[in-house]
């Protein structure tokens, strides 16, 4: 049996489509765990009708305290063989639980991994993580799975865009086993900010002897959603994301991991610069204080020192010029291109 984990928070505009694409799955045996963070919209009402018509679904309501302990409160009650996440504005195609499953049993896999398409609006993307179908066991596991969950390294600087496209928990069928055993749960959303999803696949693929990607995009992502990192200023993102670093670093410490994991974290944090300057521009304080803003966040010791010794050879042109302008401190001209990307962003 697969336990189907689904947080939910004012979800109602897309709670449906979710739902359904769960309970038309080809695969049958679910375990459908639904958990309210206390939604103020008609989200729990949908809830209630979705398990009054199917007994496979399981309803909780709960004090708002984040996605994090919404999963984790869900992964308390799941009862399955396998385990896998969706988020409530997305949803999976027919066949997706099947085909993980099939490709998990016939593998014996730890993790089975999948892409997705980027649904905005009336425009769909699909995301390319690997070209074909893979297989990763041993050390192939460490150095393309575990280490990008640390941060992206090398060639993969070439699509700084793609650096997280793999570090989702949405897209995987997780062995629960793996999960229970080492006693794997996320991180507070609260605390860190952001990345809890990264932080939990961390734990996981330290010990994940075999992984296997499909090169199907069975989930689809809604991009442009209210729940968007990018909708809402966050006065303290750069303290959460501090806590963040500190944690990846605790991880890469404890198990004495080799220099490459420590390299793609310094890339990581540098590349973190534009969502943290886009957020500084969502403050909409005008761009005497947003140049001060970026000024005091590329100036920071953690930031100068990531920075300076950044590697940015393989990165396309535009990136290159925003992370050259960041390590001449410039930050006028790095606020200048946020203003830009906001721009064209808002189009």
């Amino acid at each position: 049996m697969i336990s189907v984990v689904i947080p939910v928070y004012n979800s109602e505009k897309y709670l449906r489509k979710c739902l359904d694409s769960v309970l038309s799955q080809t695969y049958r045996q679910l375990q459908i765990i639904c958990v309210d963070d206390d939604s103020s919209d008609r989200s729990w009402e949908i809830l209630e009708q979705y398990a009054a018509a199917d007994s496979r679904i399981q309803i909780f309501r709960k004090e708002n305290e984040g996605v994090s302990l919404s999963r984790n409160f869900a992964l308390e009650r799941a009862r399955g063989e396998y385990v896998l996440f969706i988020d409530s504005d997305d949803w999976m195609d027919r066949e997706t639980c099947a085909c993980a499953l099939e490709a998990m049993e016939e593998s014996r896999a730890d993790v089975v991994m999948w892409s997705y398409i980027r649904e905005m609006g009336k425009e769909s993307r699909a995301k390319m993580i690997f070209d074909s179908d893979r297989v990763f066991e041993g050390q192939a596991v460490r150095e393309r799975l575990y280490r990008r969950m640390a941060g992206a390294f090398g060639e993969e600087l070439a699509h700084p865009e793609n650096a997280d496209a793999l570090c989702t928990v949405w897209g995987k069928l997780y062995r629960r086993e793996l999960i229970e055993k080492h006693g794997i749960r996320f991180y507070d959303i609260r605390e860190i900010g952001t990345y809890e999803d990264g932080l939990f696949n961390l734990d996981v693929f330290s010990h994940v002897r075999k992984a296997v990607f499909l090169n199907r995009h069975f989930y689809h992502y809604r991009r442009n959603n209210d729940a968007s990192l990018t909708t809402a200023y966050r006065p303290d993102l750069a303290q959460r994301w501090d806590r963040l670093f500190e944690l990846i670093r605790g991880h890469i410490e404890a198990r004495e991991l080799d220099p490459t994991f420590e390299k793609a974290l310094e890339n990581r944090i540098v590349l973190s610069l534009i969502p943290l300057g886009i957020n500084e521009t969502e403050k909409r304080a005008g761009m005497i204080e947003t140049v001060r803003s970026i000024k005091t966040i590329i100036s920071t010791k953690q930031y100068r020192s990531a920075i300076l010794d950044f590697e940015k050879e393989r990165l396309p042109l535009h990136w290159k010029i925003f992370f050259t302008f960041a390590q001449w401190n410039w930050a006028a001209g790095v606020s200048g291109l946020l203003f830009i990307i906001q721009k064209i962003r808002g189009r």
